[in-house]
């Protein structure tokens, strides 16, 4: 038999994904599990996106919808980001699941031997979408030196003549960093003196506590360069849904379009009727939401303490990431695994930079969180 792709053969299996399986082969042997480890809001979807939802099947919303979306929900999508400071129209817009979005971004914008500037510590499927285009990932640290911030100046020292784009994502997985607005703007020279793309990841974007997001496009002179992805999973607790978004200009977009329409197609017609509902509807669930993350972290911060586990404060998204010591990251999230009955994900793959800490997610109950952060605490003494 011929083998297989040389370009799959350079990427490994989501980390992530594989504990999860973990943890649900655990679960089927009769195990209790405490998971501390998905990115999943434990809210339900709020009523109206859903009824919105069965109200397009009952309407036999059911078809193919045009690549790009449907019009109404694009146009909600573009008054959102026009309202962040975004100058975009529903013709630079783009419907998609949010991972998928990225994806397409990488495969338009990347040549074979391209590198692209990644965060270190940084999401685990930045580096593969990389690989898969055919591009070179080089990984920028941002460690606690610098709150697990990307900064102008690491940025500007890794760019090359083959660097083609620069990857941020604020808030931040697997630290919680949110990118101030004098920052970004030092970024954002970086890239426009070195005519570099910008891939803005911000599925995080209405989860941040006391601090203000700020979406590189709103910059000026940036619009064009910087490709916005945001979605659904995280706000409005959609995570099964699979819907995006995508904004750039619209040639840029053109590009980046063709590549869903030859894999992805369209996103399923009865759950963009279901985003039109979230984008256009009462947000009552999304401040709870916020309000009940915001409690959630302070609780994790002060178990984390009791640990007695240095950790920068997050400001964004629903995760910890404290320093743990000398242990290697892998080793000690499967003793916790094994001793506790506690999941948590190893910060070495998130990169580099991550090695001896552990991500810890607050997605969870506050009852949860007590238990299993009770049970880690446990382990550490005995």
């Amino acid at each position: 038999m011929k083998p297989t792709a040389k370009r799959t053969a350079a990427v490994s299996p989501s980390p992530t994904v594989r504990l999860a399986a973990l943890v649900a082969e655990a679960k089927t042997r009769g195990e209790r599990i405490i998971s501390l480890s998905v990115g999943e809001p434990d809210f339900p979807t709020p009523q109206h996106i859903v009824d919105a939802a069965k109200r397009a099947l009952d309407d036999g919303f059911t078809k193919y919808t045009h690549p790009m979306g449907i019009r109404e929900l694009r146009e909600a999508i573009a008054a959102r980001a026009e309202a962040s400071g975004i100058p975009a129209t529903a013709d630079e817009v783009m419907v998609s699941p949010t991972k998928h979005a990225v994806f397409c971004a990488m495969m338009a914008l990347v040549d074979d031997g391209d590198e692209v500037l990644l965060p270190d510590p940084g999401w685990v499927s930045y580096d593969p979408m990389v690989r898969l285009a055919g591009g070179v990932p080089v990984p920028v640290r941002a460690d606690e030196s610098t709150g697990f911030r990307l900064t102008p100046e690491a940025i500007s020292a890794a760019v090359t003549r083959r660097t083609k784009a620069v990857v941020l994502n604020s808030p931040s997985n697997p630290a919680g960093s949110v990118l101030p607005r004098e920052v970004m703007k030092g970024i954002a020279d970086v890239c426009e003196d070195a005519d570099l793309f910008l891939i803005s990841d911000e599925i995080y974007e209405r989860l941040v506590y006391d601090v203000a997001h700020v979406p590189p496009a709103s910059l000026p002179g940036l619009f064009d360069r910087t490709v916005t992805v945001s979605g659904f999973s995280k706000t409005y607790s959609m995570t099964g849904w699979r819907l995006g978004w995508l904004v750039a200009e619209k040639r840029l977009l053109a590009e980046i379009g063709k590549v869903q329409e030859h894999t992805l197609t369209c996103c399923t017609a009865f759950a963009q009727k279901a985003g039109v509902a979230a984008l256009t509807g009462p947000e009552d669930e999304l401040k709870r939401m916020v309000a009940e993350f915001r409690a959630r972290r302070d609780l994790m911060l002060a178990w984390i303490k009791k640990v007695g586990w240095p950790c920068t404060r997050p400001d964004g998204a629903f995760y910890a990431f404290p320093q743990t010591g000398p242990e290697k990251s892998a080793d000690l999230a499967l003793r916790l695994l094994n001793e506790a009955s506690v999941a948590v994900v190893p910060g070495a793959a998130f990169g580099a930079a991550g090695e001896h800490h552990l991500r810890l997610s607050y997605a969870t109950s506050r009852k949860l969180i007590d238990e299993g952060m009770a049970a880690i605490a446990d382990a550490r003494t005995t």
